[in-house]
């Protein structure tokens, strides 16, 4: 397995380049789960003087046969935002090694069944990349596609848009789930409803989170907030 380091907005000096394939030890990380399949290192800049202090960014990704382990850091240089994001990592993936430990021989739905349990589930390119812009004109306005947005004009607005595969899972794994990205919210299918959820942190060690119905008098049940708080 090769180590990708790519720029975003920015050039990244082979000097940086040697300097991640020293500092991540594939094989510390091979220890702690053996079924790595790719690991990505995103590094961007932060143009905006009045962030000198973190303007260096560095997202570490690490596919496996499992969950998707993130860890981001920003930094006033890349070498101390790769420090941070690695220490990240690191206790993340020691802490999906001891949950996964405890868990032996507890069933999940793997990648490959997730198009047979989950109607309609996106797929993704061989390389994982969505196709985001196209340069049609409609009228002699230029029209942009991003996603699945048209966008006529030059307006300002970005869209950034993921889609990812979602196995169903129940509320305390999608919490789990979102501490182990390291995020402040969670979005996930829910294995009871089918239905779209997201769970967030709220304050301290309280927790909300939102089901998403079609059905009017379902979310008139749950009142009109469609938050309900649970305790961390």
């Amino acid at each position: 397995m090769d180590i990708v380091v790519k720029g975003r907005k920015t050039e990244v000096p082979e000097r940086f380049r040697k300097h991640v394939a020293e500092k991540l030890n594939l094989e510390k990380i091979q220890k702690l789960d053996g079924k790595v399949m790719s690991l990505d290192v995103e590094v961007s800049k932060e143009p905006n003087p009045r962030q000198a202090d973190r303007c260096d960014r560095v997202e570490i990704t690490l596919r496996t046969r499992g969950p998707v382990i993130r860890a981001e850091a920003s930094a006033n240089d890349p070498y101390a935002a790769l420090d941070l994001a690695t220490e990240k990592l690191d206790a993340r993936l020691r802490k999906e090694h001891s949950k996964r430990s405890t868990r032996r021989g507890t069933k999940r739905i793997s990648a490959a069944e997730v198009a047979e349990r989950v109607p309609d589930a996106a797929t993704l390119n061989g390389d994982g990349s969505l196709a985001e812009t196209d340069g049609s004109e409609a009228g002699g306005v230029p029209t942009t596609k991003m996603g699945s947005l048209e966008v006529q004009g030059e307006g300002p607005l970005v869209v950034r848009e993921k889609t990812h595969v979602a196995a169903p899972m129940t509320l305390d794994q999608a919490l789990y789930e979102m501490e182990l990205v390291g995020h402040d919210f969670y979005l996930f299918v829910d294995s009871e409803t089918k239905e779209p959820s997201v769970v967030y942190r709220r304050h301290a060690y309280d927790y909300g989170v939102i089901h998403l119905t079609t059905d009017p008098m379902v979310a008139e049940v749950h009142g009109a907030d469609g938050g309900d708080a649970i305790g961390g």
